[in-house]
């Protein structure tokens, strides 16, 4: 699917429901190959987000396991390795969805919709399940690359207030700590104000959510990840949102530019 407006165009994949690329005059933003379906462009993460201890979720009694993804983790839900449909599009918005399938025993659907002006992209997502609860915890994971095709090497500006202490297995105990030196593959909370990326002599990006979690990869030297989540890796498990009739979860992630 692609939307265009007259400074910035994107392009959403339908395998896996990304936004594969986003040029901003002329620029490409995000990483656009990767040799993993979880290393490249800015994906769904649904309906979790994030590390799965050892691929359990226990819920409602019931215990479940998934395929280990990233050993000894299942990561990211299964969202970006489905086909998505296109429910309708125009020329600078559009909407896709995905009836959330094997291995994930629960059923439901997620839905994005996309709108891209000369300014600024959102991304909507909504969960729901009409049919029974279940489990879900959701948000996206941009790879934003650390070199453009001109300017200087990104910057990123952000300040949280907090951030999950990692247990030895990279899962959040439940405990906060103080915001560590970068680089960072943290789970914060308590943004300041939306993030921003610079590229100087380039571009000013903000990343900014109506989610309150935020994942933060700044170790890998072609990218960056600037992460909005509905709630910390695992929550799922400890304190999940239940999705259900009547109990969608939602929220979106805006890009903006030319600030």
């Amino acid at each position: 699917m692609e939307l265009s407006s007259s400074r910035a165009a994107a392009r959403i994949d339908l395998q896996g429901g990304r936004l594969a690329s986003l040029t901003i005059d002329g620029l490409e933003v995000l990483i656009t190959e990767g040799d993993k379906a979880s290393r490249w462009g800015s994906f769904p993460m649904v309906p979790w987000a994030g590390r799965l201890p050892f691929g359990k979720l226990d819920f409602d009694g019931e215990s479940h396991n998934f395929p280990i993804t990233s050993p000894p983790h299942a990561n990211h839900g299964v969202g970006h390795l489905q086909r998505w449909e296109e429910a309708v599009s125009t020329s600078d918005s559009g909407t896709i969805t995905t009836a959330l399938a094997d291995p994930w025993p629960f059923g439901g659907h997620a839905t994005q919709h996309f709108v891209l002006t000369d300014t600024s992209l959102t991304v909507t997502i909504t969960v729901t399940n009409d049919d029974r609860t279940m489990p879900a915890l959701t948000g996206w994971h941009p790879w934003f690359r650390r070199q453009l095709d001109q300017g200087g090497p990104a910057q990123l500006a952000v300040e949280p207030s907090q951030a999950y202490a990692l247990d030895d297995d990279m899962i959040p105990t439940g405990e906060m700590k103080p915001v560590p030196e970068p680089p960072w593959n943290e789970t914060f909370v308590g943004l300041a104000a939306p993030a921003v990326i610079e590229w100087p002599g380039a571009l000013l990006l903000e990343v900014s959510s109506t989610f309150d979690h935020w994942v933060i990869f700044t170790e890998p030297d072609h990218a960056l990840c600037v992460e909005p989540q509905s709630g910390p890796p695992n929550q799922v498990n400890t304190d999940p949102f239940v999705v259900g009739p009547d109990n969608p979860l939602s929220g979106s992630m805006t890009l903006r530019w030319d600030l």
